[in-house]
C-alpha cells in the first residue's frame, strides 16, 4: 500500500520587515488512508502552517516552501497553481478553526455547498442542489431542507462548523485537513463533533490530519500523534504510546500542565520560559532553555529524529528510557 500523503524535510519561511520567520523546520511524515494523524504542541509551534501546506495556501509573495508534498501522487510544492485550484476540495478539503471567517456571509449554506460540487464535478443545480442535501443530512444538521436556505449567521456555532464539515465533504476528498475544528466549541458539541468526524471517516474512506493543542482531543480522535515544538516533529508515536508513555521532555510537560480527573487536589506543573523566537533559532536543541534535563550535549546541535522498533520517534539525546536507565544504575547527573 502507498501512502495517501508523503512530507520530506519540509520547510516553511515567510519573510518579514523584521526578519525572516522560520516556522517549519525539516518535517517529514506519510499518512495512510484511512488513517487519523494528529499534529499536537503550542500555539507558534508550525502546526496550522505545516497543514495550510499541504493546500498551499499561504501568500505565494511572502511565503517560501521547499522540500516534498506528495498528495495522491500529485507534487503539491512544483504544480501549477491553475492545477492546484482543482486538487483543493477535490483531493485535499479543509475544516478550519472558525466557521465565521471561513463561510462567505453573504451567501446561503446550500449555496456554497453546490457552488462547490459544480465546479468539481460539473452537474446541474438540481443535482448539486439534491447532493447538498444529502451532505448536510448526512453531517446531522436537523431540518436540513430549511437549513440550505440559512445565512452562517442565522446558525448556531454547532451546526455552523457541521455545515463547514459538510462543504469540506463536498467533492468527496481523499484527504481532510483539520485545524482545530472543536477549539470554539462548547464540550458537549465538541464530543459530537469528533464522533462525527470518525463516523464519517469510515463512511467515506478519508485520511485526516487533525491539529490541536488540546490532549484530550488527540486521544479521542487519533491513530498516530506528532508532537510538534519550533517547526519540528520532536515527538512521534501511536496515540496510547504518546499520551500514556512520553519520550520527550516537552511532551512530559504538556501531561504534567494538562487538567485530568486524577488531577484533583494535586498542584499542576508549568512549563517554565517560553517557546523560541522563530526569526532567530540556534543550532541545538530548541527546548534546551526550559527543559529540566538539560546537559552541556544539548547544546552541541540540533537532535535527531531517532526511529524505534516500534514505530516511534523521539528527538532527543535523552528521552525517558535513557533516563529511567540512568537513574536504575544510579548513573544519572
Amino acid at each position: 500500500m502507498v501512502p495517501l500523503v508523503q512530507v520530506r524535510d519540509l520547510h516553511v519561511t515567510f519573510a518579514s520587515e523584521r526578519g525572516d520567520i522560520h516556522a517549519v523546520n525539516g518535517v517529514d511524515f506519510d499518512l495512510w488512508p484511512k488513517e487519523t494523524l494528529c499534529i499536537l504542541g503550542e500555539s507558534g509551534s508550525g502546526k496550522s502552517v505545516t497543514l495550510r501546506s499541504l493546500m498551499r495556501l499561504h501568500p505565494p509573495k511572502r511565503t517560501t516552501i521547499s522540500g516534498e508534498i506528495n498528495v495522491d501522487g500529485v507534487d503539491v510544492v512544483t504544480t501549477t497553481e491553475k492545477a492546484m485550484s482543482l486538487v483543493r476540495g477535490r483531493l485535499v478539503s479543509m475544516i478550519f478553526q472558525e466557521p465565521m471567517t471561513a463561510l462567505d456571509p453573504v451567501f446561503t449554506i446550500g449555496r456554497q455547498i453546490e457552488e462547490t460540487i459544480i465546479r468539481h464535478e460539473g452537474v446541474s443545480h438540481k443535482t448539486a442542489y439534491a447532493r447538498a442535501l444529502e451532505l448536510l443530512e448526512l453531517v446531522q444538521i436537523p431540518n436540513a431542507k430549511q437549513r440550505l436556505n440559512a445565512y452562517p449567521h442565522e446558525m448556531s456555532g454547532g451546526l455552523r462548523q457541521r455545515a463547514m464539515i459538510a462543504v469540506a465533504l463536498a467533492a468527496k476528498p481523499k484527504l481532510l485537513l483539520a485545524d482545530e475544528p472543536t477549539t470554539a466549541l462548547d464540550a458537549t458539541v465538541q464530543i459530537q463533533v469528533l464522533l462525527l468526524l470518525k463516523r464519517l471517516q469510515a463512511e467515506l474512506g478519508m485520511g485526516i490530519i487533525f491539529v490541536t493543542h488540546d490532549l484530550g482531543v488527540a486521544g479521542e480522535i487519533a491513530d498516530r500523534i506528532a508532537v510538534m515544538y519550533a517547526g519540528k516533529f520532536i515527538e512521534e508515536g501511536s496515540s496510547d504510546d504518546v499520551l500514556r508513555r512520553p519520550q520527550h521532555p516537552y511532551v512530559e510537560g504538556l501531561l504534567g500542565a494538562t487538567v485530568t480527573g486524577a488531577s484533583r487536589g494535586k498542584r499542576l506543573v508549568s512549563i517554565p520560559g517560553s517557546p523560541p523566537n522563530l526569526r532567530t533559532l540556534s543550532q541545538d536543541c530548541a527546548f534546551a532553555p526550559r527543559c529540566s534535563y538539560v546537559m552541556p550535549a544539548c547544546r552541541s546541535g540540533v537532535p535527531g529524529l531517532v526511529q524505534s522498533e516500534d514505530g516511534r520517534a523521539v528527538r532527543c539525546i535523552r528521552p525517558a528510557s535513557t533516563r529511567e536507565r540512568l537513574v536504575a544504575t544510579g548513573a544519572a547527573s
